[in-house]
């Protein structure tokens, strides 16, 4: 099946998907599937990112979720879970969609919310230079996801060196994808005790007050991760890994 998408199965128990952010790959979930874990991980590379390739040219995080669906349906798992970090989680939501099947979902210093005018500019403004200047825009981008770290920390740097790895096209694509997503607030509030959002304290890119505003008055479980930015699984990935495996075996 050389047309799946690049996937990696680790453990034994109950399916938990995992579904990395934008600029990263499977290599991301090593805090997790390093440990004695009591389910079977999934981890998948998203569409242009590790060594998934990119074969569709219309930006759809829907795309996406299709092809996640398609290495589940080929390694015949149903009745699963979902961790997305970010990106991974705008895909999850939209495989709960899609699946009655997709039990427990973790958005991961992810959002449930549309793009802001300004946002989606800016995302417009990303697919444009990624052509032109890949190199600077990893260079800004990635040292500000992290809180408190340098460009010369390691953690940035293999960071760095995974998103090198995307071409332009792919990391055009899933800006332009993300952009065009939709308020998924509804979905939560069919399934809210499915739903578990870990927080960074300091993300720069989902604000705590923003969050708060968007959960008002819902009965959605929260945790804020202590001492991390928007990379919650490298700055704090001893409490990281103990919620995801808390709610994720409950």
């Amino acid at each position: 099946m050389h047309d799946l998408l690049n996937y990696r199965v680790f453990g034994n128990g109950h399916p938990v998907v995992f579904l990395h952010g934008f600029l990263e790959d499977v290599s991301m979930w090593e805090f997790v599937t390093s440990q004695q874990i009591p389910f079977q991980a999934i981890c998948i590379d998203l569409p242009g990112h590790g060594l998934s390739q990119l074969t569709d040219d219309s930006p759809s995080l829907a795309f996406m979720a299709d092809e996640v669906l398609k290495v589940l349906d080929f390694l015949k798992i149903s009745d699963f879970h979902i961790v997305g970090h970010s990106m991974g989680g705008y895909v999850a939501l939209l495989i709960k969609e899609k699946r009655i099947d997709c039990r427990k979902i973790v958005l991961l210093n992810s959002n449930f919310w549309e793009d802001t005018p300004e946002k989606k500019l800016d995302r417009i403004r990303v697919a444009d230079i990624v052509f032109q200047a890949k190199e600077l825009f990893l260079n800004v981008a990635i040292p500000g996801l992290f809180y408190r770290y340098s460009p010369d920390e390691p953690a940035v740097k293999a960071l760095r060196k995974i998103a090198d790895q995307c071409r332009p096209e792919a990391i055009a694509y899933a800006a332009l994808a993300m952009r065009e997503r939709k308020h998924q607030l509804q979905t939560l509030l069919n399934f809210p005790s499915d739903f578990l959002i870990l927080q960074g304290e300091y993300d720069p890119l989902i604000t705590k007050e923003k969050m708060d505003e968007e959960l008002k008055g819902l009965a959605i479980k929260i945790v804020e991760i202590k001492n991390a930015g928007h990379m919650a699984h490298t700055e704090n990935p001893s409490d990281t890994a103990l919620l995801l495996i808390d709610f994720l075996t409950d």
